[in-house]
Parts: structure tokens; sequence; C-alpha cells
């Protein structure tokens, strides 16, 4: 019995490698439909890559124009910056005077003022001629006289306050 005849391990072992080789026949039979897809999706990969391509320069584009929209910004920021400090220093200047001419203004007041209101109130009393005086004098008519006397009395009373 030369060969022909096959044993218990002989047709195990060929069972096993029937399973394997339909095993690989099975996987090699998926990666050649994915191949298939990548290979049919190729195309719109290579699209979906130059459109990458694409808006990476065109971000890269935007992105110069952003910085040199900010660097004129920058720049514009700076004129008024300067500006600013420039009409600072003249408000400093301007303010500086103008609280030496208050000064002086409210010196010249103080010394100009009237005395204490009751003083003024007396002060006013002594400016008002008496009736005995006024009826004595016949060169003003008596209305004429009341006038002059009732806005000379206004215009003291306006100065007297406008002193307060």
């Amino acid at each position: 019995m030369t060969g022909t005849s096959m044993s218990g391990t002989d047709w195990l072992l060929e069972i096993v490698l029937m399973v394997l080789l339909l095993a690989t026949m099975f996987h090699a039979f998926r990666l050649e439909r994915a191949l298939g897809v990548l290979r049919r999706d190729r195309a719109a990969l290579e699209e979906l890559v130059a459109g990458f391509n694409d808006s990476t320069r065109q971000a890269e584009g935007g992105i110069e124009r952003l910085r040199a929209a900010a660097d004129g910004a920058g720049r514009q920021i700076a004129r008024h910056v300067d500006q600013a400090r420039s009409l600072k220093s003249d408000l400093e200047f301007l303010t500086t005077r103008g609280e030496k001419v208050a000064d002086q203004l409210e010196g010249l007041v103080r010394n100009t003022r009237l005395p204490d209101p009751p003083a003024q109130d007396s002060l006013a009393r002594s400016l008002t001629p008496a009736p005995s005086l006024s009826l004595g004098r016949h060169d003003v008519p008596v209305e004429q006289e009341a006038r002059l006397r009732s806005q000379a009395e206004k215009d003291l009373l306006r100065a007297l306050r406008s002193a307060r």
C-alpha cells in the first residue's frame, strides 16, 4: 500500500487547509470590493484634496489681508493717540491758565464786594431819600422821581444780589 490511501490526519489537514483557503478567498473578495470603492472614490478624494488646498490658499490670503488691515488700523490709532496727547497738553495748559484767571477774578470780586447783608439793608435805607426832602423839590415831578428812585433801587438790589 504505497501511498494512495490517506490516513485520518491527512484528511484533517486537508480540511483545515480548505477552510483557511476559503477564509482567505472571502477576505480577498472583501478587499477587492473595498479597493474598487477606493478607486471610484479616488477622483472624489482628489477633488477634496484640491478643494482643501484652495481653501488653505484663500485662508493664507485672508490672513495677509487681515494683517495688513490690522497694521493700517494700528497706525491710525497711533495717529489718534498722538493727536490726543497734543490735545491733552493743550487742555492742561488752558486749564492752568483758566484757574489762574479764575483765582485773579475771585480776588478782584472779594476786594470789591459790598458789606454783609444786614449792612446792605442799612446801606439801601441810607441811600433812599427821605420823603420830606422830596416834597421840597419842585424841579422834578413826583411821578418821575418815584420812577427814577424805583429804577435806582432795582439796580442797587441787582448789584447786591450779584455780589453775593
